[in-house]
């Protein structure tokens, strides 16, 4: 199942984070670590407690946080639903063409990393990105308690929800 949201032509809005992450099931951490921590287990392990399937992407590890560990995202034999990115930059766009090859519905570019040109190729091939942001920090400014409905028509998070 794929995310359903309108055509991105530039950065994720909070409207568009706010339904990708209401309608996304399976994500899957690339450059998942074994340390415990690590951010990247630290993000997947709280995607796993709020109802995610992660699927960990680590040619270096058989298994993470209970998980078979796959090489790639092509190895996958499943649909993913986002792809979630804990790589250095040079590594983006390489990950990005494997997200439009698999079909994923979002590319996700957590905290401080950003890459245009690869942001630009999954728009262009119907994906929607968000860049620089965790995705266990917007879930919980969204849905501090796990509930997916917990924001206003708006969009906008309710005034006690804190940031990470």
């Amino acid at each position: 199942m794929s995310v359903i949201c309108e055509l991105q032509d530039g950065p994720a809005t909070d409207v568009d984070i706010k339904r990708i992450l209401e309608n996304a099931k399976t994500v899957a951490v690339v450059g998942i670590s074994t340390k415990e921590d690590s951010f990247s287990q630290e993000v997947a392990k709280y995607l796993q407690e709020h109802g995610f399937r992660v699927i960990a992407v680590n040619p270096n590890y058989k298994e993470v946080l209970g998980e078979k560990c796959y090489p790639d995202l092509k190895s996958i034999p499943e649909h993913v639903d986002v792809v979630d990115i804990f790589r250095k930059p040079d590594a983006i766009a390489a990950i990005v063409e494997e997200a439009v090859e698999i079909g994923a519905g979002t590319v996700w570019m957590q905290l401080g990393l950003e890459h245009e040109e690869a942001a630009q190729m999954a728009r262009n091939a119907g994906l929607n990105v968000v860049m620089n942001r965790c995705m266990k920090t917007e879930h919980t400014r969204y849905f501090p308690n796990g509930n997916t409905s917990c924001l206003p028509e708006d969009g906008e998070p309710a005034d006690d929800v804190q940031q990470g």
